[in-house]
């Protein structure tokens, strides 16, 4: 499953270079080179992280944050700025980032924190209500209001753990063919899993919206 990750930084440079390695790290990376158009692409496409710099033009960086989170937006953030002092990395975790990272930085730690920051969120533990109870979904294990635990292959995992980074966000059976089943030929594959998923847990933990896709949770 690739990574998708958003950059929102103005520096052509810097953008240029950054995209470059993380291309070469395997991640597939979207530009943005100001703050309105990267609250657009955070709103409109999945994505599992951001990389975001604070002096950014139209919607300074914080301020981008800041209304993703106030939106529902938990997608992983790792800040980066030439602002150095304790405040200023105060007042980038305060506004919703999970990292703050100050300029200048070595490529091999922005690596190293961005893989981190993923391997957190990924890690993270999700309550999701769902018709007649909740469910506590850890990895590849689920727990039922009831106390059942449910075991979910790896690829049921890997499809709850997608929808589930970005609660609210309808993906296509084109994103999540790619994104968890990468290597299959037919998008009815998602359609298989989709009902796994459901067999199990109840058709209320992944909704159908129709003729667009698939999100997390009941309609």
């Amino acid at each position: 499953m690739t990574t998708q990750l958003l950059l929102v930084e103005d520096d052509d440079d810097l953008a240029g270079l950054l995209d470059r390695v993380l291309t070469d790290e395997g991640y597939m990376v979207t530009r943005a080179s100001d703050g309105h158009t990267g609250l657009h692409l955070a709103l409109t496409h999945p994505v599992d992280a951001m990389i975001v710099d604070r002096g950014l033009p139209a919607v300074e960086g914080l301020d981008l944050i800041a209304r993703l989170r106030s939106r529902g937006v938990r997608t992983p953030i790792l800040v980066l700025s030439a602002r150095k002092s304790t405040q200023d990395r105060v007042e980038g975790l305060d506004a919703g980032a999970e990292d703050y990272l100050t300029k200048p930085f070595e490529l091999t730690e922005l690596l190293a924190r961005l893989r981190a920051l993923l391997r957190r969120h990924l890690d993270r533990a999700v309550e999701l209500a769902v018709p007649g109870g909740w469910l506590h979904i850890a990895g590849r294990r689920v727990r039922r209001t009831d106390g059942e635990s449910v075991e979910l292959s790896e690829r049921e995992a890997a499809l709850l753990a997608l929808l589930a980074a970005r609660p609210g966000v309808v993906f296509s059976r084109a994103d999540l063919l790619d994104r968890v089943f990468g290597e299959a030929e037919s998008e009815t594959v998602v359609d298989t899993y989709v009902h796994y998923c459901r067999r199990k847990l109840g058709r209320g933990v992944i909704s159908t919206v129709r003729g667009l896709g698939y999100r997390l949770g009941s309609s």
